[in-house]
């Protein structure tokens, strides 16, 4: 058992059971601050780690939307959750070259994390949370954050719990569940109100559903495979599927316009990911094939291409980003 499972045992002696809210919180603050999980020596790889074309053409997207918007200079790069800097790194490399010279925010709490992104982005500025970014037009991404934020989960209108039964973590009923996030919509309701009173867009791609609906979809990966969600808490990635009907509601009552939602697969190949696959590899011959596999990964519908989804908000002084219409 580890010093993290210990402790957070003795807790629920000591407080009684623990909500489904807390436990994902709790796990995936220790999960996060104590590895880089990405890659093939982690538990998971997300889409900019699978391709640069990801970063490329979100960097496109979020630079086309600020040209139309006047190309405001004080504007900013903004990324939650930003992994190694992957993402960061070959967005700007595009819209550098468009013209943006605007400053890179990155919120982000994981320390070990943080070198890495330093080393992929070394002009940025970090943040521990939303509140402190700054006050002026963004352009901001978060790929696969909003699915790591806790969730609450109800059985029968009576809340879901985490205990010790049996010499485990169990939890404390079964049945129809019905998941809410509160820290998901807040997130996405801050972001709204920065976008609103300062100018700007978000992007915001993860995996979940268009509707809200019933259902369990907390989940653990570890080593790129499923892993039971109460076993060796702290030692997997902990996520849910992201409710998108609920996210977009957040963001219209901050005041924001909202896009439709489409699927990524969708919103990649109306960007030209197929295209600049072909340039790639015919730049590239000897990697044609790597480039191929990876086109299918981001953009196939029996892969990323229709469980990931893509939102974005923006101000409506602002014109909505391409792939959207």
């Amino acid at each position: 058992m580890t010093p993290f499972e210990r402790a957070l045992r003795e807790r629920i002696r000591a407080e009684g059971p623990i909500s489904v809210e807390a436990y994902m919180e709790a796990c995936n603050a220790y999960y996060y601050s104590t590895r880089d999980p990405l890659g093939a020596r982690g538990d998971f790889t997300t889409a900019p780690e699978i391709s640069q074309m990801f970063g490329e053409l979100v960097g496109a997207a979020l630079a086309e939307c600020w040209k139309r918007a006047g190309s405001p200079a004080d504007a900013a790069y903004v990324e939650l959750g930003p992994g190694r800097g992957t993402l960061a790194s070959d967005a700007l490399r595009v819209m550098r070259a468009a013209g943006f010279d605007g400053e890179v925010h990155l919120v982000e709490t994981s320390p070990l994390l943080r070198v890495r992104q330093k080393e992929a982005v070394a002009d940025a500025f970090w943040h521990d949370t939303l509140n402190s970014l700054p006050q002026r037009p963004v352009l901001l991404v978060a790929n696969e954050f909003l699915d790591a934020l806790p969730v609450r989960q109800h059985v029968g209108g009576v809340e879901r719990l985490v205990t010790i039964a049996g010499g485990g973590l169990a939890f404390d009923r079964d049945g129809e569940i019905v998941e809410t996030s509160l820290a998901r919509d807040l997130a996405v309701a801050v972001t709204a109100r920065r976008i609103v009173a300062h100018g700007g867009v978000a992007l915001f791609i993860d995996y979940g559903h268009e509707r809200s609906a019933p259902g369990d979809t907390l989940q653990a990966v570890r080593g790129h495979a499923f892993a039971p969600v109460l076993a060796d808490p702290g030692e997997h990635d902990l996520t849910a599927h992201v409710d998108f009907e609920a996210a977009s509601a957040a963001a219209r009552e901050a005041g924001a316009a909202v896009t439709p939602l489409v699927p990524q697969g969708e919103w990649l190949r109306r960007l030209g990911i197929e295209e600049r696959a072909q340039a790639l590899s015919r730049a590239n011959p000897d990697r044609a094939g790597e480039i191929q596999a990876a086109v299918h990964r981001l953009i196939a519908n029996e892969e990323m291409g229709r469980l990931f989804k893509v939102l974005a908000t923006h101000s409506l002084d602002w014109p909505a980003p391409a792939g959207f219409a």
